[in-house]
């Protein structure tokens, strides 16, 4: 089983607060899309922690959807940074890869705060992939207007589809039967 894996800043560095997360567990060999998480970090924790709100970013946000855009900053259930932790760990366990649209995004910011509070990362190197990089290789199937709608969580599960769409197109296999 594999998660993909998606997050909504505040920044685009290394260093950036982090929004929320959202995670779905998929099979890329098939149509199967499992269960999700959802995370709200503490913004005020992340932010006394010395993690970064951009202003042109800040700017960006005030122009996406009202509801997006509601959803995102809200402060309504968020949790403490060490909860969001033993959430996604708990998520990771046992999966064989971890995909992001974007590795260099997504992963490099997560690795960042876990390397904060000095936590190890719950994945591998190895363990890493690349939506964007498989969808400018081989089309991007989602519907245009779907694209990009900055929910973590809807986002996760519209990748992990669109992976498992062209999985299927190029007909690949597991290389090791299960």
């Amino acid at each position: 089983m594999d998660v993909m894996l998606d997050i909504e800043t505040l920044d685009t560095l290394p260093e950036s607060v982090i929004l929320t997360i959202g995670a779905v567990k998929f099979d890329p060999f098939s149509d199967f899309i499992g269960d999700g998480l959802y995370i709200k970090p503490d913004v005020d924790e992340q932010s006394a922690k010395g993690r970064t709100i951009n202003e042109d970013t800040l700017n960006w946000w005030m122009n996406q959807a009202e509801d997006v855009r509601e959803e995102a900053l809200s402060m309504d259930d968020r949790i403490p940074v060490e909860e969001m932790y033993r959430q996604l760990n708990r998520f990771l366990v046992g999966v064989e890869n971890v995909w992001a649209q974007g590795p260099v995004f997504d992963m490099v910011i997560l690795a960042n705060i876990y390397r904060q509070y000095s936590w190890p990362t719950p994945w591998q190197y190895w363990q890493v992939r690349d939506s964007r990089t498989l969808f400018g290789t081989h089309g991007d199937p989602r519907a245009k207007g779907k694209a990009g709608l900055h929910n973590a969580l809807e986002d996760s599960v519209s990748q992990a589809q669109a992976v498992q769409q062209i999985y299927q197109r190029l007909q690949l296999k597991p290389r090791f039967s299960k």
